[in-house]
């Protein structure tokens, strides 16, 4: 099938806009089709006026100077079956003058059998919007990524001084090209050369550091906020059945499972008592897998105006989107759908919204893997827990004792402390009942308690603060239970 862009020049259409940052990839699109109909191709820029482009170079301006009149009244007069390129026209189009003179090289350009192109970084005006057929570029695809990556290595190693080395296999290559997507041809090109020059070398060690350059290139706009992963599998205690679950899919998203016939995982929903490391599991996947955090806040979904909500979540959807391969962390998705079980006072809007979110966790096609967290599944609408939106419903208890104990380990070795020299077990069973959070509490305050005295934290210190504390447990005894009771047949145990 021909190129949709090609196929919009070819069937005559004489104003077409291309919105994106990555101009050079869209020049070279448009550069290519029009080498391949043998038309003349004209660019536009307000710093160069119109020039035309022959043999792979711009030559002297045709008409210099960076106002637009001028140029638009060059091609009335003389187009004959060309293409033309305005960079940045947008600005100008609110003008009466040039919106009018585009508007009526229209029918020229029709019987001329010529096109003119927009491209823009940023959304056309409504003045010239409605004129044109717009054309989405897309981002660069797994091919176009790998050859960007070999193209700046190979350019590196030319013009270096000192010896470039490449040691990726053919799957840590597979996992680079995923991590790429989002970013345009020239924003790979910064981000794999700042990974090469770093040591003079491109290998799997520098997969962390790639994401990393990823996660502050991209930033976050609205309800999405980018997160820091900063938690290793081995800093998280217990849940021994989830993690087994999620090191069967963790190749899922690559290409040779796609060649098996394997569908990539779409995501894991958790329901569990606050404090039991619901969050924290979501940071351990994105690290374990090499995979960008994003986290949607669902309390900055929801705005005063009519048709702001959803298009917040449109707009988060379509971000989340744009960033794949990522994984997608929904905490505390019941206060954001919760009402849309039942009646409630907000018109429906929890209701439209839940759709929204319902048909694109089925529809969408993107290396996008969702966990949602929530303290409250019973609130939630039955059709979310179904087969094909999430993979499987964990349930997400209080630690086990010999949970507990790794848990309290994990944490002292993280302030520097040599575990061995404390007595877990007993401290685990005196610990009954607590969470991972109530846990690491107790630590942090035998700290402060051991600093106090001026001394060296014993095992003392961490015993009399979990006497001294009154796990949740215990205060919301009687809803826990209730949470319990609902999970036993309904989600799987994660421990």
């Amino acid at each position: 099938m021909p190129n949709s862009l090609e196929l919009l020049i070819r069937s005559g259409n004489p104003l077409i806009s291309i919105e994106t940052l990555d101009e050079q990839r869209a020049l070279k699109v448009i550069r290519d089709i029009a080498l391949k109909l043998k038309k003349p191709i004209f660019e536009w820029s307000t710093t160069g006026g119109l020039c035309k482009l022959e043999h792979g170079s711009l030559k002297s301006p045709t008409v210099p100077g960076g106002k637009p009149e001028q140029s638009l009244t060059f091609i009335r007069q003389n187009t004959d079956e060309d293409l033309f390129i305005f960079k940045d026209l947008g600005a100008y189009c609110r003008d009466n003058v040039v919106n009018r003179m585009l508007r009526d090289l229209m029918d020229t350009c029709h019987e001329k059998k010529s096109t003119i192109i927009l491209i823009d970084a940023f959304p056309l005006p409504d003045e010239i919007k409605r004129f044109t057929i717009r054309y989405e570029l897309g981002w660069p695809t797994t091919d176009e990524l790998s050859d960007v990556i070999k193209q700046t290595y190979n350019k590196i190693k030319r013009e270096s001084d000192s010896e470039i080395k490449a040691r990726l296999t053919r799957r840590e290559m597979e996992q680079l090209v995923l991590t790429m997507r989002g970013l345009s041809c020239s924003e790979v090109e910064r981000v794999i050369s700042s990974a090469i020059l770093q040591d003079n070398d491109l290998n799997a060690n520098d997969l962390p550091h790639i994401i990393e350059a990823k996660r502050t290139l991209l930033g976050s706009t609205g309800c999405l906020e980018s997160i820091a992963v900063d938690v290793k599998s081995d800093e998280v205690g217990g849940l021994n059945k989830l993690r087994d679950w999620l090191k069967l899919r963790r190749g899922g998203f690559t290409q040779k499972a796609q060649d098996y016939g394997i569908e990539p995982p779409r995501g894991v929903l958790m329901l569990g008592v606050p404090g039991s490391g619901k969050s924290l599991c979501a940071k351990m996947v994105a690290s374990d897998w090499n995979m960008p955090l994003l986290r949607l806040d669902p309390g900055m979904l929801y705005q005063k105006f009519i048709g702001e909500s959803e298009s917040q979540l449109r707009q988060a959807l379509s971000q989340a989107e744009s960033m794949a391969p990522v994984i997608l962390w929904i905490d505390e998705i019941e206060k954001a759908f919760a009402s849309a079980s039942g009646s409630s006072a907000d018109g429906g809007l929890s209701k439209r919204m839940f759709g929204t979110l319902l048909a694109w966790m089925q529809d969408h096609r993107h290396p996008i893997f969702i966990i949602a967290t929530a303290n409250d599944i019973s609130a939630l609408p039955p059709e979310l827990m179904r087969k094909g939106r999430f993979d499987e419903v964990f349930f997400v208890d209080l630690p086990t004792s010999s949970a507990r104990e790794q848990i309290l380990k994990i944490h002292l070795e993280r302030r520097k402390r040599d575990s061995d020299q404390f007595d877990l077990r007993s401290l685990a069973a005196l610990a009954e009942d607590f969470t991972g959070a109530e846990l690491e509490q107790a630590v942090m305050s035998g700290l402060f308690a051991a600093f106090s005295e001026n001394a060296e934290i014993e095992d003392r210190h961490i015993a009399s603060e979990i006497q001294k504390t009154r796990p949740l447990a215990v205060l919301m005894q009687e809803r826990i239970a209730q949470l319990r009771l609902w999970a036993q047949n309904r989600c799987v145990s994660a421990d």
